[in-house]
């Protein structure tokens, strides 16, 4: 296997969780530079390998970055650790007629979805160690001298893609575009020390490809089954586990519906996270697929001032309107967690229905 990888033309490597679980960080960066393969991951696995390194793809899910496509369409050997290749809406398809080794703990994975050409079971620590060995022994025969071109490639794609975006990712528009407030957001925090997760449906589908990881564990990705409203647990559980990192769960108005009343518990308990609202008084993801219940009985609309829930429970709330107010109210909002209070910030923004899907 390690012979077939190092004689690909165009392999890539697809991460999932299990990289995550075997804490196999290292091992799956030196095993990207010595093939000069790029890597991308699934949205369980974002934060495997740093989205800020020359291979880095970024993390796919429902939504996803340009390069992540066009190097799947592209690769010739696609290698997939500890992932389970599950076929899903909210994950990355893998195109036909790829090569496909799949290394993964659980043999109920193997052959599921995507048939496998090549099968390596183990844990993804010890798998990613002996193909790391096997590579470097078969290196001495066939040596890759093209990191520079694949990482230029990647560069290129990704410009073009970003340059595609920038006018949401910086609008100056009001309501609010979401993917200011996430573009904003990232370039406000210090994100190797944060853990941040979204929310499913459009939270999930707006962040993921944009916010750009830098440390392992610092996102959590999920959004397929579990219902609305999870990220507000996570992002407490995570403060818990690790109290002197900024934690931050990215919501909608749907989601707080489901469970906003557990701000409550976040002050009562003094579990001081960071709370951004994305908050257009819709279910916004529904409304190209419900036009006729929207019309005739609001079925997609909601309504509430959420920041002055959240001082009702004894937490910071802010609401937001205007794009210059976004970082500052986000560096308000940080203080206040430092000070030991939750903090949500609510953001008035528009009915996005776009995003990041190649076909």
């Amino acid at each position: 296997m390690a012979r077939v990888l190092v004689q690909a033309r165009r392999p890539v490597i697809y991460a999932g969780q299990g990289v995550h679980y075997a804490q196999a960080w290292q091992p799956l960066r030196e095993l990207a530079e010595l093939l000069a393969a790029p890597v991308t991951t699934s949205l369980e696995g974002k934060s495997a390998f740093p989205e800020n390194h020359p291979l880095s793809l970024g993390s796919g899910g429902r939504s996803l970055p340009k390069p992540v496509h066009h190097f799947l369409q592209h690769a010739d050997v696609i290698l997939g650790i500890g992932c389970s290749f599950a076929t899903t809406n909210y994950g990355v398809a893998m195109p036909p007629g790829k090569r496909i080794i799949h290394a993964t703990l659980d043999p109920a994975d193997v052959n599921k979805d995507v048939p496998a050409d090549e099968v390596l079971l183990g844990d993804a620590a010890l798998t990613l160690d002996a193909l790391v060995a096997a590579v470097k022994d078969e290196l001495g025969r066939h040596e890759r001298d093209n990191a520079a071109q694949v990482a230029a490639e990647i560069r290129q794609v990704k410009e073009e893609w970003l340059a595609q975006w920038l006018p949401k990712l910086t609008s100056n528009e009001v309501p609010l575009s979401p993917y200011r407030v996430i573009w904003d957001l990232m370039h406000t925090v210090d994100r190797a020390n944060t853990i941040i997760t979204h929310d499913a449906g459009s939270p999930r589908d707006q962040m993921s490809p944009f916010w750009e990881t830098v440390a392992p564990l610092t996102y959590l990705g999920w959004g397929k089954t579990t219902q609305l409203g999870y990220g507000l647990g996570l992002a407490m559980g995570a403060k818990l586990a690790a109290p002197d990192k900024l934690c931050i769960n990215v919501w909608g108005d749907a989601a707080i519906g489901f469970t906003g009343m557990d701000f409550e518990t976040a002050v009562r308990e003094r579990i001081p996270i960071l709370s951004i609202l994305l908050n257009n008084f819709s279910m916004a993801i529904e409304i190209p697929i419900m036009p006729v219940a929207t019309e005739k009985y609001r079925s997609t609309d909601i309504t509430g001032n959420y920041a002055d829930m959240a001082r009702a429970f004894g937490g910071y709330g802010e609401r937001v309107t205007r794009p210059e107010e976004i970082v500052p109210a986000i560096k308000r909002g940080i203080a206040k967690t430092q000070e030991g209070i939750p903090a949500l910030l609510e953001f008035i923004t528009a009915k996005e229905t776009t995003y990041s899907i190649f076909k």
